[in-house]
């Protein structure tokens, strides 16, 4: 091991700020304190941004933001906080849920009105649970597409999204993306789209590895990085988090290793900020986490390993652990070279869709298919308590498949061959055989189809009420009648595909307050170390609200955060 190297000394500070992780929340809380004249050193233990907010969405849950308001929708924070109320009770320690609620859309303002982070409203989005206080529209906000090119050589910075969601190998799309490409010849309107898109992508490929039109987490990402260089933040990559550094109870520094100096030691004035992805990959916190001591995969960005979290409770940091830990995605496997798989998130755009059901062992259902990503998979672990539901099955026929895709198969794919002899599907002339293949109960999944059939031809059903709740409807086929999200599963051959419970982001984490700073066992602010993103317990304490759940808050603490680190400074 290399000796260690000083940065910095007593007298002299390396920084005001130092911030580990360049995710949102981190590259929120550098380019906030950066904006406010603090000199910041950012830190990230790979040698690309975003973690796994490049490979999201990129959506933010803001109630009562501004451009919602220009766009005419009628959402308020008081709406807002009823709706939280509802959904994981009234108590806020410390008044951290009011501090998001109240700075909510001032700090996405001062991003806008000071970077190149850019939102537009996400429209109609609704939230996730029909509750006292939910809103339809506008409390979801999108990050604007980014022109990659504006990066010339620090392109290659940006993380790639999952190559599942890259068109033609490398092209990015979003929601209307997809629905014009599907639709390309169906109108001029879309056929246009899509050739435009088509177009770019080929003239991007002559001079880069993938699509330089960044749309969803990438686009959020790009920005803030971008906004970063335009600030002159000091970025070091492949920088890892060993640990922090205190004198007396304050928290000055950490040591961290680079892969270039070996071990260093870096000192800041104002404190350090964790934002490294909660407990991602961390396998003790993971198994100690895990419901019912299940093992299960992640969505989170491989790197992520706990690295803040661990560092934080070595300094004698709280960690606040909730009833749910974590925040879920059901996720198929795809078979890769070598006998191995990538994970296939599920989101909505094929369980939401009318035609499939999904069963457990016993072959019935157990849930909404329509529901959002992590009720869905609230809803495959609690059945999982009493029967077999790990994993789960998708049940269609081949018809769905044509119409709508399933998973990585896209709509209007006619052979399905390679995926039955990759193992990605199982497929048989009738519902019994299919369910002797699995090794499912027959009559349950013979029952459960027939049910579904039924349901379909009153377009009400009667077990879960699919396609009965707004984020349904949204989801579902607007053509498709007497209900968007019921269809027949009634002609063979007949499929079916495991799915898997998987997280994609931590509830539990570090205790804050209000500022983002991180509390010690006794409740106290531990000063100089602060706290955002996934490393930061989240205020919906296991609840899920609506899109953009846990980008949100990382950014309205980072805002929060890089405010206070400058209030602390003479």
């Amino acid at each position: 091991m290399k000796p260690l190297h000083t940065e910095g000394s007593d007298a002299r500070r390396d920084a005001d700020l130092i911030v580990v992780g360049a995710g949102a929340g981190g590259m929120t809380a550098a380019l906030t304190a950066a904006l406010h004249g603090l000199k910041v050193v950012l830190c990230e233990a790979t040698d690309q941004v975003g973690g796994t907010t490049a490979t999201s969405a990129g959506t933010i849950w803001v109630p009562g933001n501004r451009h919602g308001r220009l766009a005419g929708f009628d959402d308020t924070k008081e709406l807002a906080r009823n709706y939280l109320d509802s959904l994981i009770g009234t108590e806020d320690e410390g008044g951290v849920r009011s501090a998001y609620l109240t700075t909510a859309d001032e700090a996405i303002s001062f991003l806008e009105s000071n970077s190149e982070v850019k939102f537009v409203s996400a429209g109609k989005h609704p939230d996730y649970l029909p509750l006292p206080g939910a809103a339809e529209s506008g409390r979801a906000l999108g990050p604007v597409e980014f022109d990659g090119r504006r990066l010339g050589r620090d392109f290659d910075r940006i993380r790639a999204p999952l190559p599942d969601f890259l068109v033609l190998g490398g092209m990015m799309a979003g929601k209307a993306d997809i629905k014009a490409m599907i639709n390309r010849y169906r109108s001029a309107h879309s056929f246009l789209h899509t050739a435009k898109l088509i177009l770019r992508y080929g003239l991007d490929r002559l001079r880069y590895r993938r699509g330089t039109r960044l749309v969803m987490g990438n686009a959020l990402v790009a920005r803030l990085y971008y906004s970063l260089c335009q600030t002159g933040v000091e970025i070091r990559f492949n920088t890892t988090l060993r640990s922090l550094e205190k004198e007396g109870e304050r928290v000055t520094g950490a040591i961290f290793h680079d892969e270039g100096s070996g071990l260093i030691r870096l000192s800041a004035r104002a404190g350090v900020v964790l934002a490294t992805g909660g407990i991602g990959h961390g396998a003790c916190l993971r198994a100690a986490l895990a419901p019912n001591a299940l093992k299960f995969q992640s969505l989170v960005f491989e790197r992520n390993r706990g690295d803040g979290i661990a560092a934080a409770r070595q300094v004698g940091a709280h960690l606040d652990c909730h009833d749910d830990s974590f925040f879920w995605q059901p996720v198929s496997h795809v078979p890769t070279k070598g006998g191995d798989h990538r994970l296939f998130p599920h989101l909505y755009l094929d369980r939401t869709k009318p035609g499939v059901i999904a069963v457990d062992s016993l072959g019935e259902r157990f849930v909404n298919e329509a529901a959002s990503y992590h009720h869905f998979v609230v809803a495959m672990l609690e059945r999982n308590q009493t029967v077999p539901a790990v994993p789960g099955y998708f049940i269609c026929d081949v018809r769905f498949i044509r119409k709508y895709g399933l998973g990585i198969i896209p709509p209007g794919t006619r052979s399905l061959k390679r995926y039955v002899n990759s193992g990605y599907i199982v497929i048989d002339q009738s519902l019994s055989g299919l369910a002797k293949k699995l090794n499912i109960s027959v009559g349950g999944l013979i029952a459960s189809v027939e049910k579904n059939n039924a349901y379909a031809a009153t377009g009400v059903d009667l077990d879960y009420g699919k396609g009965s709740f707004e984020l349904n409807r949204f989801n579902g086929d607007p053509e498709h009648h007497p209900n968007p999200c019921l269809g027949p599963i009634s002609k063979p051959p007949f499929c079916a595909l495991l799915v898997w419970p998987a997280d994609a982001a931590s509830s539990s984490g570090l205790a804050t307050d209000d500022k983002g700073s991180v509390l010690g066992v006794g409740g106290v602010p531990i000063p100089g170390l602060y706290a955002c993103g996934n490393d930061m317990a989240s205020i919906m304490k296991g609840g899920y609200p609506g899109p953009g759940t846990t980008i949100g808050p990382a950014m309205v603490f980072g805002y929060r955060i890089g405010l206070h680190a400058k209030q602390t400074l003479p």
